[in-house]
């Protein structure tokens, strides 16, 4: 009896925790029903970082999740991966700063997300969304990092009047068809020239292909996010966008 009583406990003592799971959430914005993904790590600090990923074209947000699971559990992240309204790529419109704070706010009151600690992170359309919502939302993100990405032109005013010269990082394999390393720098040196400080990693012999690297470009990628965070409660700028 004693030494099935030993057994058992052993068992019980031996067996790992149950991993997070990623979960399929729902939000409603201004009436919009929209889909997330969430993965809330069983190591929380009393106030954990949020990292949004947003997907590249024809992907959704469980994609990303997928490939930050392991660190994010390691690390004690929470991720969050929402839908773009369609999948081809992110709007300004409809997926852009109310969307993202009506769930960052959101998970604000479900978890115990560290306001000053949250950012984003992108890969190819979404790492061209992910930067141009870092300009934009510069005092309420307090780090970007993207995968194969550029400003588009059309944010560079709203770059020059930013309260805050967010840190920002891409990353791009000198072989990527889509974002030639050229015009990646080209980024890089304008919004270096308005006073940002952007960090770009060119990959030798990488193409586009993020997934069979994600695992080394994410250990990177938290290492440069996890040294920033807002120096004040973070503040959301509204705008009125079009399209």
């Amino acid at each position: 009896m004693r030494g099935g009583l030993l057994a058992a406990l052993f068992l019980l003592v031996a067996t790992p925790s149950a991993a997070a799971n990623i979960t399929k959430e729902t939000l409603d914005v201004n009436g919009t029903k929209r889909t997330f993904y969430l993965l809330v790590s069983d190591k929380l600090q009393d106030k954990a970082p949020l990292i949004v990923t947003l997907h590249g074209s024809g992907r959704d947000g469980k994609i990303l999740l997928d490939h930050w699971k392991g660190l994010a559990e390691k690390e004690g992240i929470i991720l969050a991966g929402p839908d773009a309204t369609e999948r081809q790529g992110w709007e300004g419109a409809r997926d852009g700063p109310a969307f993202l704070y009506a769930l960052v706010e959101h998970l604000k009151s479900k978890h115990a997300v560290d306001p000053r600690r949250v950012y984003l992170f992108g890969h190819s359309a979404g790492a061209i969304h992910g930067l141009g919502i870092g300009v934009l939302e510069s005092e309420y993100f307090a780090a970007v990092a993207a995968h194969a990405g550029v400003l588009p032109q059309a944010y560079a005013p709203y770059a020059k009047q930013a309260p805050r010269k967010i840190p920002l990082a891409i990353w791009v394999g000198t072989n990527d068809r889509f974002f030639p390393v050229n015009d990646v720098r080209l980024t890089r040196d304008a919004l270096d020239s308005m006073g940002f400080p952007v960090g770009l990693t060119e990959i030798k012999g990488h193409t586009h292909d993020y997934y069979s690297r994600a695992s080394g470009i994410n250990k990177e990628v938290w290492a440069f996010l996890q040294k920033h965070r807002l120096e004040a409660d973070p503040k959301y700028q509204e705008y009125a966008i079009n399209k």
